[in-house]
């Protein structure tokens, strides 16, 4: 009997008896749904991810000092030296500015920016009456190319601004709705108090940006939610009084820049100027290698709840193994039939195997369009695009007809050796 002919006697066989057929079937739906539903959730998660640490800048490098690690050392009386131990920073150990502009000069196709911030801290802007949340940030003219803030209305921070520290802030269309009644235009060029642990600082808002909104956050109100007010970075530090030099910045690289090598020589350029320092050096990071090993474990625990799910399949291998087996005893004088007429062992093995293979795909396909339905509603649910795992498809296909051969084969087989007298005059 030919191929196409058992699949169209296993389909008769399916469609003659489909409530049995459909309880054979659920152990595979459910088993094939789950393993879909999880890997789409996982998919749509990972590419969320990796886009978000894409825009924060995944192939930015992070420059910043760490304290250099000693061995530790015990002494006769018990005494604990080396590790742990900590040395307040002095004006010798940070990075300067003569550094970074030796560093730009050594590198000027490999950078296209530095960015440089420096937090005053949270508090409140108050207008008597009115107020709105904000974090108060200086930053250098590197940062504001970066991050590519759109200005609805006055003009960014400028070099002069930086040069001469002046008291100037940009300032988000949020902040503008809640003190000046959405106004961006009588908003500029006016002062503004903010309230710092009960410390009062007073700029002049010289421009206003377009807030975009964190879909980790949608749920806050106008009133409640906190934006950030950007000042010269010159500005915050002499506010905060801070040492002159830095502890961290990060750098954009060119596009055409190898962020592997250029971290090493990054490392070690920096790492030259502090080869006397007894304390601190200089270490270099990257938020791709962050971005690799988070992707890494989030598939690590989609594949991990996956065959948790998959489990089912099992059960439902199992069930289709036991509804061959009551098919063939229901079907005995027929295979005695058959084996009376001519038909070989391997054309009865093959035809019970395919009628096995039949029901796992029938059950497959419904469990794969059942999976990509509950993944995007939960996706949904989350607030993410919904990506459906391609490669959880395929598996499930395949694996969906290893079932069928795997557990379709003991009663095929056993179908197969049945002797036809026995078999025709089984009652």
């Amino acid at each position: 009997m030919l191929i196409g002919e058992n699949i169209l006697l296993a389909l008769s066989g399916l469609k003659s008896n489909k409530m049995r057929a459909f309880l054979t079937m659920l152990g595979i739906i459910i088993g094939i749904a789950s393993v879909i539903a999880i890997m789409t959730v996982g998919n749509s998660l990972n590419t969320s991810v990796t886009s978000s640490m894409q825009e924060m800048g995944a192939n930015n490098l992070t420059v910043g000092l760490k304290q250099k690690s000693y061995s530790e050392e015990v002494t006769e009386s018990g005494m604990r030296f080396g590790a742990g131990f900590r040395k307040s920073m002095t004006s010798d150990d940070y990075i300067t500015d003569e550094m970074l502009s030796a560093y730009k000069e050594e590198y000027p196709d490999n950078i296209d920016a530095i960015s440089i911030s420096e937090s005053i801290g949270s508090g409140t802007a108050e207008d008597g009456n009115l107020s709105a949340n904000v974090n108060i940030v200086g930053v250098n003219i590197g940062y504001l190319s970066i991050n590519e803030l759109t200005l609805l209305s006055g003009r960014s921070l400028t070099d002069r601004d930086q040069e001469e520290g002046r008291k100037v802030v940009l300032v988000s269309e949020k902040l503008v709705k809640n003190l000046f009644d959405g106004d961006n235009y009588n908003a500029l060029e006016s002062a503004i108090n903010i309230n710092i642990n009960g410390k009062y600082y007073t700029y002049t808002i010289v421009g206003v940006y377009e807030y975009e909104e964190n879909s980790m956050f949608t749920s806050e109100s106008d009133e409640d939610v906190t934006t950030d007010v950007y000042l010269p970075l010159k500005t915050a530090k002499e506010q905060n009084h801070s040492e002159e030099g830095y502890t961290q910045f990060t750098i954009v690289t060119t596009t055409d820049t190898d962020n592997e090598t250029f971290m090493e020589q990054t490392k070690y350029f920096f790492n030259v100027y502090y080869a006397k320092n007894e304390n601190y050096e200089v270490n270099v990071t990257s938020m791709e290698s962050m971005l690799e090993s988070m992707t890494e474990m989030l598939s690590t625990i989609s594949i991990a709840i996956s065959i948790i799910a998959g489990i089912s399949l099992l059960v439902g291998g199992i069930g289709v193994m036991n509804i061959m087996l009551v098919s063939i005893t229901e079907r005995t004088r027929e295979i005695g039939t058959r084996k009376a007429l001519g038909a070989t062992n391997a054309s009865i093995r093959l035809q019970f195997i395919t009628e096995s293979v039949v029901i796992c795909l029938v059950g497959g396909f419904i469990g794969i369009v059942l999976g990509i339905i509950l993944g995007s509603a939960a996706v949904t649910i989350l607030g993410y695009d919904a990506s459906a795992s391609v490669q959880s498809i395929i598996f499930s296909v395949v694996f969906s007809m290893l079932i069928g051969v795997t557990f379709g084969y003991y009663p095929a087989n056993k179908a197969a050796k049945m002797n036809p007298i026995e078999a025709l005059r089984y009652e």
